[in-house]
This record gives structure tokens, C-alpha cells and sequence, in this order.
């Protein structure tokens, strides 16, 4: 298997190890370690775990750079969104049967190069693509399905980003900004412990 070509099946797996490196550390304190797992996706790649809680986020944390073997990158980003995401309590295992899992894995960011900052919004496409705001030490990053569920235009997202790196909201019309891009395929359970679906098979560029 090649990097994203991931089949449904590929995508089951990712999703209920999920759950279970997130199950074993809050009961054990201890990471699981799978040979086959390991062996199977065993190439480098970004990975984002989200976790929801009745429709609200709980915790979501992640690489956007590939920078890990995607089966390491899975179990750190598990284990971090459940009990280091800053915004968030740790998750408790009394919480484990009213949370979703979902896996987001991440092509190489590219920086978008355009000669004015009008330009980025038709290099922008909501619903395919996600971005990295940097400016300076600054740096926010908003995966692909985040303004398809708020309803976002490119300029809001752009906007969003910025914000989520602590700078202004207009500040991707600054030369000093760069901007990146980067898609996601992204599977999902449909409930807790439910059946994982394929939530969308973006376009990958």
C-alpha cells in the first residue's frame, strides 16, 4: 500500500486502534504495541485523532508534517488528543462510550505562492483542503472538515486559521505570511463504538 490509497478496511483499523491505545493507557497507563499494525503502516505520514462528545469536541490533537510513522504518529496523536489537549480535561474511562473516534490522515502541507493575496482564494477549495497559517513564531493549522461543518467560505477559513494562530484574522493578507495547504482522508465512527465510515474521500493532489 502506497501512501493514501487507504481502503475502508484500512481505514477500520486506524480508527478502532484508535480507540484501543486510548482504552490502555486511561485503564493501564500503558501503550500498546502491535507487530502487524506496525508493519502495515509502516510509512512516514501526517495523522490528526479527533475526538467528539456528543456533537462537541473533546480533544483533537496531531502532525501535520510527516514526521512519524503513520502507526506511531496514530498511537501519540490517540493518546495526546484524550489527555493533552490544553483546551480540555483528560478524558476518564467513564467517557470512552459516549466519545467518537475519528482519524484524519494528512498529505504533505505545500505553501501556496501567489504574487497577491487575492490569489489564495481561488487556491482554496472548502471541503478538499486544510491549512497552516505561519507568521513569525506563529502557526495554526485547521484540518479539511472544519469549515464544511461550519459552513465557512475560503476567506472565512482563511480567517479562522489566522485566528487559531493567535493573529489577526486578516493577517493572510500579509506579505510575512505563509500560507500552506494540505488534503485529508478522513474515517470516522458514526457513533461511539459504531461502524467507521469513509466520511469523505477528498480529492488529493
Amino acid at each position: 500500500m502506497t501512501n493514501f490509497q487507504f481502503s475502508d478496511s484500512d481505514g477500520v483499523e486506524l480508527v478502532k486502534m484508535a480507540r484501543k491505545v486510548v482504552t490502555e493507557f486511561l485503564k493501564n497507563n500503558s501503550k500498546i504495541s502491535d507487530s502487524e499494525f506496525d508493519s502495515k503502516f509502516n510509512f512516514s505520514s501526517g495523522v490528526f485523532v479527533t475526538l467528539n462528545k456528543e456533537d462537541d469536541l473533546r480533544g483533537c490533537i496531531g502532525f501535520p508534517t510527516p514526521i512519524k510513522k503513520l502507526s506511531e504518529g496514530l498511537v501519540d496523536a490517540a493518546i495526546s488528543a484524550a489527555t493533552r489537549d490544553p483546551r480540555f480535561n483528560p478524558v476518564t474511562t467513564d467517557e470512552l462510550n459516549k466519545i467518537t473516534f475519528e482519524v484524519t490522515v494528512l498529505t504533505p502541507p505545500k505553501e501556496i505562492k501567489v504574487k497577491e493575496y487575492s490569489e489564495y482564494l481561488s487556491q482554496i477549495k472548502v471541503g478538499r483542503d486544510g491549512l497552516i497559517v505561519e507568521n513569525n513564531f506563529s502557526s495554526g493549522l485547521l484540518l479539511p472538515q472544519v469549515p464544511t461543518e461550519y459552513g465557512w467560505s475560503e476567506e472565512e477559513f482563511l480567517e479562522h486559521t489566522c485566528q487559531k494562530a493567535g493573529l489577526r484574522k486578516d493577517a493572510w493578507k500579509e506579505k510575512s505570511t505563509i500560507v500552506s495547504k494540505f488534503q485529508g482522508v478522513i474515517f470516522k465512527e458514526n457513533k461511539p463504538n459504531g461502524n467507521i465510515i469513509r466520511e469523505s474521500s477528498n480529492d488529493l493532489l
